[in-house]
């Protein structure tokens, strides 16, 4: 037991936990810098084997059946087509993530060429990776400026939007808004902060570019195999992929929680199996923020040991499933938009001149 009980290490042994020696450098500097901007990082002693065979059978898996069902498509009806693809999308998402925190491989180029196929189209995954990490950041988890994972908005930033942007945003936080319009507000703010960054010609406007270059050339070979199958690529874009992320905001929708007066709080959610699957135990988020080099089938087992065992864990909050969520909240805000207490006087206008 006490092995597997969270250690604090400094940001250098953090650094050398995620990252192995032998990097890329114009592909991974982005992530260690991000990494390397806070003081401190939470991780464990867990390390997988070298070789992690659940998840290479799983990108497997999902790549033979996209293969499989684009070649097929044309003999299998759309009401059963788009959702298996839009769900192989997911799923792939899910071990893009598995694949930044070090899996299956201990080499991050190998990881990089297993998971970088970009069949959900719209973010490279490189800068995935350097995003996510910094969200790892614990100490900034939900910050509207220091956490690019986050839905909150600093008050100062909140009371500059017009009437209809704020209640935009408002239908965004209702578990509906976010499974419908929240893929679309998050990827025009994303590539809207990817423009800010290479035409405002910032220190890493170049590794931004390298990561879409990147991206580019994966889908240089996705294109064209949808092509070659005989399907329209519009249609993929809003039938496949768009539902597919749409299906992952379904975990992120309720992962984190400012606690006023408090750290803020990750959650657990009771899932079915079905979903564990879908996102690879990361239902347990508190466990994988708590242990993020585990390994996702893993997370169950440190769940048990550590948090059902032991009253001194991170603080978190439970959820019963996924269908109470959405009972609870598919229409109803689960929290404000600006965030409580952080940046209450800030906004990006002033941050920019300070």
């Amino acid at each position: 037991m006490a092995e597997n009980q969270i250690q604090l290490q400094t940001r250098d042994q953090a650094q050398s936990t995620q990252f192995p020696d032998k990097l890329m450098p114009a592909i991974d500097e982005t992530a260690k810098m991000d990494c390397a901007s806070a003081p401190i990082v939470k991780t464990s002693r867990i390390r997988p084997s070298k070789v992690e065979w659940p998840t290479i059978g799983l990108f497997a898996a999902v790549y033979t059946s996209w293969i499989l069902l684009l070649i097929g498509h044309s003999h299998i009806s759309y009401w059963l087509l788009f959702p298996v693809m839009a769900l192989l999308v997911t799923l792939h998402s899910s071990l893009q993530h598995e694949a930044l925190h070090g899996h299956p491989f201990r080499n991050c180029i190998a990881n990089m060429a297993l998971a970088g196929m970009p069949i959900g189209i719209f973010i490279p995954y490189l800068r995935f990776k350097s995003l996510h990490l910094r969200h790892h950041c614990d100490e900034n988890l939900t910050d509207p400026y220091d956490d690019p994972e986050t839905f909150y908005r600093a008050r100062g930033d909140w009371q500059a939007l017009s009437w209809p942007m704020q209640r935009i945003l408002m239908i965004n936080n209702t578990l509906l808004g976010r499974l419908t319009i929240g893929p679309a507000l998050s990827l025009f703010g994303f590539v809207r902060k990817e423009l800010s960054i290479v035409l405002g010609a910032k220190s890493h406007a170049k590794r931004v570019l390298v990561a879409w270059g990147w991206h580019g050339l994966g889908l240089c070979l996705v294109l064209p195999v949808l092509y070659a199958a005989d399907f329209p690529i519009w249609l993929y874009f809003a039938a496949v992929a768009y539902p597919g992320m749409s299906i992952l905001m379904l975990r992120t929708f309720a992962e984190h929680e400012a606690a006023i007066g408090g750290q803020p709080k990750t959650a657990i959610v009771d899932a079915s199996p079905f979903f564990g699957l879908l996102f690879l135990n990361n239902n347990l988020h508190c466990v994988h923020h708590s242990f993020p080099t585990a390994p996702w089938y893993r997370l169950p087992a440190l769940y048990r040991e550590n948090f059902l065992q032991t009253e001194q864990h991170p603080p978190y909050y439970a959820i019963k499933g996924y269908g109470s969520l959405f009972a609870k909240f598919a229409v109803r805000m689960r929290q404000q938009v600006p965030h409580p207490f952080r940046r209450l006087n800030t906004s990006t206008k002033n941050r920019s001149k300070s």
